[in-house]
C-alpha cells in the first residue's frame, strides 16, 4: 500500500507521513456531545459466532447505544449471513480496495434495525466471505486468512465516509481487524481528525501469525510503515501490529491486563504489552441481564428467583432425565459448558479423578478437538448415570443446563474473561475455577464459587471436594446460591467504562500531542 493509496483509504484523510513518530499521538479526536462509535469485527451475534468474540461485540454494541451516542458495528458478510434472510440493503455503488499487488470490487451492505440500537453494515466479498466456515472447516484455517482480513479492514476504513463521516472512535476486536488500526495508526502525526483508535484484546492466544512476506501480500511495506511494527519472531503478526498503532488497547478483564505484561500470560507479546503502560487497560465484559434471568427464561422448564428455589429443584430433575442421568436430588449435578479444547482444562479434567472424588453427576456440554471427545465420551460409556457428554449444543440447551446443574466446572489453563461463570451464578449455578484471568475478577471464593490456583489434578479434586462438602449442607449451600444470583453482571457498568475510556484517551492524546508535537523522534 502506498502512501497515496493509505491517504484514499481514511477518513478525514491528509497526506501520510513518511515514517511512523514514535511518542507522540496526534490529537485527532475532539469532545463532541455525540460520540459516534465504530465497531470493526470478525463476528457478532446473531449474524455470526464461534465464541465469546460474537457475544462481546454485540452485548457492548447494544449497550453503548443511547441518544448521545451512535453505535455502528462492521462485519463482512458471510455466506451464512447472506442465507439468514436478513433484509440486506446495498449502500452506494460498489468500490475498489487495493490490497497489495491485488486490487478487489466490494460492496456494503446494511441491514434495518431498531431505533435505538446499533447499526449494522456488511463488508461484501464473495470469493472472500461466501464460504461455508468464517475461519476455515474441517478444523483447518483457510490458507488466505490473512489477505480476507486485511481486505476486511482495509474495506471497511474506506467505507466509513457513507457510514459515519463523524466517526469519533474506531473499536477493532482481534487480529482479524488489526490492520484497520495500523492504517490509521500512519496515518499523517499531524492529522488531527482522524478517529480515535481502540483495540480489544479478546483471545491473544490467537494472533493472526503469517510469514514475514505477508507484509508485503497484504500492502504493508513501504514509506509509510515500519516492518518493525508488524514483526514477531520473523513472522508478520497481526495482533502487535494493533498493539504498536492503537490509541488504547483494553483486554476483557483486569486481572488478564496483569497477566498479559507477564511472560507467562503474554503469549510472546508480553514486551509488546508491558510497553504500553497505561494505555492498557482491562475492562471485565458483561452479559445481558434480561435474556439471562431465571424468573422469566422460557427456555427453562420451570422458573425460580433468588427467594423461591423451588423452581430450580424441578429444573434439575428434568435436565438430570433428559441426559440419562440418575435422578437424584442428592448429588452435586456439575456441569461444562464450553469449546473442548485444551484452554479449557481438559487435561487435568481427565486426569483427574472426577468420579472417586465424590458422588457428583457430570453434563459435559460443547464440541471441539476429537481427542476430548472421544475420552469423555470413553468416560461416559465408564460410568452411565453419572456422566454424560452431549455434543449438540444449542443456546436453548444451554439455558437448560446452567438451569438445572448445581455447579459450574472451569478449570481453565487461561481465561481472559469468560462468560458462563457469570450466567451459572445468576442462575444460582456455582461456579468452580480456576483463578486466572476474569475468572479472579467475578467469582468471590467461598462466597459465590470455589476457586483455586494450581493447573493441576489436585487442585481441581480439592475444589471439588469443597464444594460437595459445601453443598451437603443445604443451607450453606442456599446461601451461597442466594449471593450468587443478586450480583450484577450485566453490561451497562461495562458500556460506561469504555465510553469514559474513549473520553479520557482522547484527553490524554490531546495532551501529549500539545507538549511532545514539537519533539518528535523518528523511527
Amino acid at each position: 500500500m502506498t502512501s497515496a493509496e493509505l491517504q484514499s483509504a481514511l477518513p478525514h484523510a491528509s497526506p501520510v507521513a513518511p515514517r511512523r513518530v514514535r511518542g507522540v499521538r496526534p490529537n485527532h479526536f475532539t469532545r463532541p456531545d455525540r460520540l459516534e462509535v465504530i465497531h470493526l469485527a470478525a463476528e457478532c451475534w446473531p449474524f455470526a459466532r464461534t465464541g465469546g468474540l460474537g457475544e462481546a461485540v454485540a452485548g457492548l454494541a447494544a449497550f453503548q447505544a443511547a441518544p448521545d451516542i451512535g453505535v455502528t458495528v462492521v462485519m463482512p458478510l458471510y455466506r451464512a449471513v447472506r442465507e439468514s434472510a436478513l433484509d440486506l440493503a446495498t449502500v452506494g455503488a460498489p468500490f475498489t480496495v487495493r490490497v497489495g499487488p491485488r486490487v478487489e470490487e466490494v460492496q456494503l451492505y446494511r441491514t434495518v434495525t431498531r431505533p435505538g440500537t446499533p447499526r449494522i453494515f456488511f463488508i461484501d466479498h464473495p470469493p472472500c466471505f461466501d464460504r461455508d466456515g468464517i475461519y476455515g472447516e474441517a478444523g483447518a484455517d483457510y490458507p488466505d486468512n490473512a489477505r480476507r482480513f486485511a481486505l476486511f479492514s482495509l474495506a471497511a476504513l474506506r467505507a466509513l465516509p457513507r457510514i459515519a463521516p463523524g466517526a469519533s472512535v474506531v473499536h477493532a476486536h482481534d487480529w482479524h481487524t488489526a490492520l484497520a488500526l495500523a492504517a490509521l495508526g500512519a496515518s499523517a502525526a499531524e492529522h488531527r481528525r482522524r478517529p480515535l483508535s481502540v483495540f480489544s484484546v479478546h483471545n491473544a492466544g490467537f494472533q493472526g501469525s503469517f510469514p514475514l512476506e505477508t507484509i508485503t501480500d497484504v500492502g504493508f511495506a513501504g514509506d509509510a510503515f515500519d516492518s518493525r511494527l508488524f514483526e514477531l519472531h520473523g513472522r508478520m503478526n497481526f495482533l502487535k501490529a494493533a498493539l504498536t498503532h492503537c490509541d488504547l488497547a483494553v483486554t476483557v478483564s483486569p486481572t488478564h491486563a496483569m497477566e498479559l505484561r507477564t511472560p507467562e500470560g503474554g503469549f510472546g507479546l508480553h514486551d509488546t504489552f508491558a510497553a504500553l503502560g497505561d494505555r492498557l487497560v482491562g475492562v471485565a465484559n458483561g452479559i445481558d441481564s434480561r435474556v439471562w434471568n431465571p424468573a422469566t427464561d422460557e427456555l427453562l422448564p420451570a422458573r425460580y428467583t433468588s427467594s423461591e428455589f423451588s423452581g430450580k429443584a424441578a429444573c434439575k430433575a428434568a435436565l438430570q432425565r433428559s441426559c440419562g442421568l440418575d435422578e437424584r436430588r442428592s448429588s452435586l449435578l456439575v456441569a461444562m459448558c464450553t469449546r473442548l479444547a485444551q484452554q479449557k482444562g481438559f487435561d487435568i479434567v481427565l486426569g483427574a479423578d472426577l468420579l472417586g472424588a465424590s458422588d457428583a453427576q457430570f453434563v459435559f456440554l460443547g464440541r471441539g478437538e476429537a481427542r476430548y471427545e472421544r475420552a469423555l465420551a470413553d468416560l461416559a460409556a465408564r460410568a452411565p448415570g453419572r456422566v454424560v457428554l452431549r455434543l449438540d449444543f444449542s443456546d436453548e440447551l444451554e439455558h437448560r443446563v446452567l438451569g438445572g446443574a448445581d455447579a459450574l466446572l472451569m478449570p481453565s489453563f487461561y481465561e481472559p474473561c469468560g462468560l458462563t461463570q457469570m450466567r451459572a451464578q445468576r442462575y444460582g449455578t456455582i461456579p468452580i475455577a480456576r483463578r486466572v484471568g476474569g475468572l479472579a475478577d467475578t467469582i468471590e471464593d467461598g462466597v459465590a464459587g470455589f476457586l483455586f490456583n494450581d493447573y493441576s489434578c489436585e487442585a481441581l479434586v480439592a475444589s471439588l471436594h469443597r464444594a460437595a462438602a459445601r453443598f451437603a449442607d443445604a443451607g450453606r449451600w442456599r446461601e451461597m446460591m442466594q449471593r450468587a444470583m443478586i450480583r450484577d453482571f450485566g453490561w451497562a457498568r461495562a458500556a460506561d467504562k469504555y465510553i469514559a475510556l474513549y473520553r479520557g484517551a482522547a484527553a490524554l492524546t490531546s495532551v501529549r500531542s500539545e507538549e511532545r508535537g514539537s519533539s518528535r523522534v523518528e523511527a
